[in-house]
């Protein structure tokens, strides 16, 4: 298809053991938004401003994840999901608990509704295992696999400061102050990633994998493995993010489209695997802090017009804290845990 992401060089952002890209407060020069004609990172800041407007997903180069952890916990992914059901559901979601932590099989989890076609593990930040709120406690892992436990530690930290320099990149981009993420919403972010394997599917089944949404939070940073299968809902239709080794693909969600008054979008995607092969990916979710409220920023009234959201949803409509926010959603998306979690009760 015509229609392509654009690939950002992040380097200048990340701020790995140099100095910050920018200090102090800013404003972008009029007719120069993000700083476009300024230093390194002002112009990775205007290029992802420009993705962010577009198309709402753009890869990521320069991030500075080695590629020695990738390999690791690509390895130790399809170690675990080589594994006997039995054993893997050693590690099942329903001994998480309130914290939602774990494996889940095959159309387990719903979107939009429909069974997914595939199987993952979920994992967050470790709090404490008695820690009453949702989506809060110790993470599972698998004892046949104990190398997967280390490599998703450590891409936690990598991932967490990837998405820090993105969104500095994001707050110079609005002619904020480059912190102005990193010392209110994001300055205990609620972090959520999923390992995702796709079996092979059926002909009768056109390929679904996921189904069309879009992401809850901030950003989402995916590591894809070679075969494909993200779409992204493009001006003309549906159009292909193939895998580009060395990126990420990045993404912003619904909380950056609220905070941004809908100038910025979260753009529905899905997963169709036409590979005819199994397909792993990493989605690594960036969101505000649990307790923290998002109301749009004052210096940027709601953009009218435009596509109308996929859901009918009304992003200006929800008013209360981040943690109701995704509490709401991760409930739709396995009814069946919750009911039995939450509510103490068996729907069957």
């Amino acid at each position: 298809m015509s229609e392509a992401l654009p690939v950002i060089d992040v380097t200048a952002l990340m701020g790995r053991g140099t100095a910050p890209a920018r200090s102090g407060a800013g404003t972008a020069p009029a007719g120069d938004p993000g700083g476009r004609g300024g230093t390194s990172a002002e112009r990775a800041a205007a290029e992802i401003g420009d993705a962010c407007r577009e198309s709402g997903f753009f890869y990521l180069t320069g991030h500075g994840v080695p590629d020695r952890l990738l390999q690791e916990l690509d390895s130790a992914a399809r170690r675990f999901f080589a594994l006997p059901l039995d054993r893997k559901m050693e590690i099942s979601m329903e001994k998480g608990g309130r914290a939602w932590r774990g494996f889940f099989p095959v159309g387990a989890e719903l979107t939009s509704g429909r069974p997914d076609l595939k199987e993952g593990i979920y994992f967050s930040t470790e709090s404490a295992a008695d820690d009453p709120r949702p989506l809060h406690g110790r993470n599972l892992f698998p004892e046949q696999v104990p190398e997967l436990g280390r490599a998703v530690s450590a891409y936690l930290g990598e991932l967490t400061e990837v998405a820090q320099g993105v969104m500095r990149g994001i707050a110079l981009s609005l002619g904020l102050a480059e912190d102005y993420f990193a010392t209110g919403y994001t300055a205990d972010p609620t972090i959520l990633f999923r390992i995702f394997h796709y079996p092979p599917v059926p002909p009768e089944a056109d390929g679904w994998g996921v189904g069309e949404h879009t992401d809850y939070g901030l950003l989402t940073l995916l590591l894809q493995d070679g075969n494909g299968g993200l779409q992204v809902h493009g001006r003309n239709g549906w159009i292909d993010a193939p895998p580009i080794p060395g990126t990420f693909v990045c993404n912003i969600g619904d909380m950056l489209d609220k905070l941004t008054g809908s100038h910025y979008r979260s753009t529905p995607h899905r997963v169709r695997n036409l590979s005819g092969r199994s397909r792993l990916s990493f989605p690594f979710f960036f969101d505000p802090g649990w307790d923290a409220e998002v109301p749009p920023l004052p210096a940027l009234p709601f953009r009218e017009g435009g596509r109308p959201r996929w859901d009918g949803q009304d992003l200006r409509a929800f008013t209360g804290t981040y943690g109701d926010y995704l509490t709401a959603k991760v409930a739709k998306v396995f009814p069946r845990l919750t009911s039995e979690v939450l509510d103490g009760s068996d729907p069957a």
